[in-house]
């Protein structure tokens, strides 16, 4: 009678228990997983509004800098992609409403007079945000974001679903605590007894003699292995903390080189957004100067003069960041082949000479006599010898000493590339190759660069078998750098080099496709001056048809054409009987080896990467066919 009454407590018990802890834990998560909703709703839109409002401020800088509200106001409509904004504006730095934005077209919102504090705050059922426009660490003016911001409505819906779930976990609970009741209260009242008794007694000998069918006689045997082998969990769980440790020694220092990754990451976004921009303004200031003194012959002569270098090093910015990534993801390849030294050096002054002498420094260049064979890519190697010396003349003040000498040692060929520029700190010796890392990375520095030059000059010298190292006696005391190659012992006949590509000698008729106007019109006007009969067309389809009658001799398409892509196109020139033998040439922004190989299925026979100067066109026309 004793047993049946406990068991029958037991029995409402469980019940009982079952309910009160259901419903005490789906109110406490139901709370917890409201205002947790609640909030991240908010910071969720805190977030986006943030980061739309910071992207305004970024493209948005130039436009109040130069007070250009027309530019600012476009930026602003790139907002209607996202219709729950109801309302931008941009304010100057006088507080002044710059340029403003509505969803609807047909009304305004009321803006403030003056930009508030940044931040966000919630207003009328609205989220504003408020972000200043920063420049050269200067606020220039304020961006003011506001959206519709319905909280109500998220939480009533989100309350009605909590319900919803708590009243159905309830009534599930009831009913699987009334079924399960029976079949556990015996079984559970021993293993209690002896939970008791062992707590009391310390006697892990104990065992509960109750026998169960089911996951309840699982549960009585696994409560009987754990009386046995609790000495040895203990064990288990003292090592499971020392190893717990050592893994959080380990995540931690995965951390931290994550988090300079990610510095590094950052460093090397504002360095190139830095670089980019550089270029940018004399290439700006040549175009005003050849637009204000159009009839100056001499000054639209210097900053004609001043736009070709600054391009060429944006050109060359690029290069670099795809040499790096080709090598990187194996897709680099290079040509072995017999190559001169002599040849090679020679290659690497010509790239290098003009930024050398810009910079009023004194170049000596020591070779061998007899003459030096390497197996490799010429233009590579030039591409290692010009870095190093772009890198030299770029770290050295104005009217140093650069020296380049080579010599063969034990079958190898040394190539030093000495100067007397900032040095190397000694602990920078080995870190200097790798990427994003400069020597000096300092505001005050007069030329710099994204830190890839170093890194591909390596990448590039140990697809060669050879290896490359650098010695300073430390800062201020110059640096050398050492690439090591080794020589071709048996040497064949040296073939010539290909002489220059000869003017063109005779007028074409030239069909050119490109949706970039400018560009393609540019292109155009300087074939025409040279006497070519030119068709310029700004899709695929226009192209096709011009084509047919034109009948050109030379098409150079671009690939991203619109309604027919450049690909295609080539196709259906081919397909023209009329146009068999005309030489169809790709000018294009994809320049990887798989874009080449691409373009040369479609029946292409030349492959031009953006951006391209009309010597690269003239060189072509001067080939003939195909």
């Amino acid at each position: 009678m004793k047993v049946s009454a406990a068991a029958g407590s037991v029995r409402i018990k469980l019940i009982l228990t079952a309910l009160a802890t259901t419903f005490l834990a789906l109110v406490v998560t139901t709370v917890a997983m409201l205002v947790y909703d609640l909030k991240s709703f908010q910071q969720g839109w805190v977030d986006d509004l943030t980061t739309q409002a910071e992207l305004i401020a970024t493209i948005s800088a130039p436009a109040i800098s130069f007070n250009d509200p027309r530019t600012a106001q476009q930026n602003l409509g790139l907002l209607r992609l996202r219709p729950q904004i109801l309302a931008g504006a941009i304010y100057g730095a006088n507080g002044q409403l710059f340029a403003s934005y509505a969803q609807s077209p047909f009304t305004m919102p009321d803006l403030p007079r003056q930009p508030g504090p940044p931040g966000h705050a919630i207003e009328g059922g609205q989220m504003v945000v408020t972000h200043p426009v920063v420049e050269g660490g200067e606020r220039i003016g304020t961006v003011y974001l506001a959206a519709s911001y319905r909280l109500l409505d998220r939480l009533q819906s989100y309350a009605l679903i909590l319900l919803g779930v708590m009243l159905g976990s309830l009534l599930l609970a009831a009913l699987v605590a009334h079924l399960m009741q029976a079949g556990i209260t015996r079984p559970l009242l021993a293993v209690t007894e002896v939970a008791r008794a062992v707590m009391q007694r310390r006697d892990y000998s104990l065992r509960v003699a109750e026998r169960a069918a089911g996951e309840i006689g699982t549960l009585v045997d696994a409560f009987n292995d754990m009386l046995a082998e609790i000495a040895r969990r203990s064990n288990a769980l003292q090592e499971a903390n020392r190893t717990l440790e050592h893994e959080m020694t380990v995540r931690q220092g995965a951390e931290r080189a994550l988090l300079l990754a990610d510095r590094r990451k950052d460093e090397f976004l504002a360095t190139l957004a830095h670089e980019l921009r550089n270029p940018l303004a004399p290439i700006r200031t040549g175009l005003d100067i050849m637009r204000v003194n159009a009839n100056d012959q001499a000054a639209c002569e210097r900053a004609r003069a001043i736009m070709e270098r600054q391009l060429k090093q944006m050109v060359r910015l690029v290069d670099d960041l795809l040499d790096v990534s080709r090598i990187n993801t194996g897709k680099l390849t290079i040509r072995r082949e017999q190559v001169l030294l002599q040849d090679v050096v020679a290659d690497a002054l010509e790239l290098s000479r003009p930024f050398i002498a810009a910079q009023g420094h004194t170049l000596e260049v020591r070779l061998p006599e007899q003459p030096l064979y390497l197996v490799g890519d010429a233009t590579r190697l030039a591409q290692v010898l010009s870095n190093l010396l772009h890198n030299a003349a770029k770290y050295t003040a104005r009217g140093g000493a650069i020296a380049l000498e080579a010599a063969p040692e034990g079958g190898r060929l040394q190539l030093r590339v000495r100067d007397n520029g900032i040095g190397i700190a000694p602990a920078l010796l080995d870190e200097i190759f790798e990427m994003f890392i400069q020597a000096d990375s300092s505001l005050e520095r007069s030329t710099a660069g994204l830190g890839v030059g170093l890194s591909l000059a390596r990448k590039l010298v140990e697809l060669h078998g050879g290896s490359i190292r650098a010695e300073s006696a430390g800062p201020g005391q110059g640096s050398t750098f050492i690439v090591t190659l080794p020589l071709l012992q048996t040497a064949s006949a040296a073939a010539p080099r290909a002489a220059a590509a000869q003017p063109v000698a005779r007028l074409y008729r030239i069909l050119l496709a490109d949706d970039n106007i400018d560009f393609v019109n540019g292109i155009g006007s300087l074939l025409r001056s040279q006497g070519h009969q030119v068709q310029v067309c700004h899709d695929g389809q226009q192209a096709l048809a011009a084509a047919e009658v034109f009948a050109p001799e030379f098409a150079f398409l671009d690939i991203g054409l619109p309604q027919l892509n450049g690909y295609d196109l080539a196709r259906a020139l081919k397909r023209l009987p009329a146009l068999r033998h005309t030489v169809l040439v790709a000018v294009t922004g994809w320049g990887q080896q798989k874009d080449r190989q691409q373009a040369f299925e479609a029946g292409f026979h030349h492959h031009l990467v953006k951006p391209v100067s009309i010597d690269q066109f003239q060189e072509i026309l001067a080939g003939g066919g195909p």
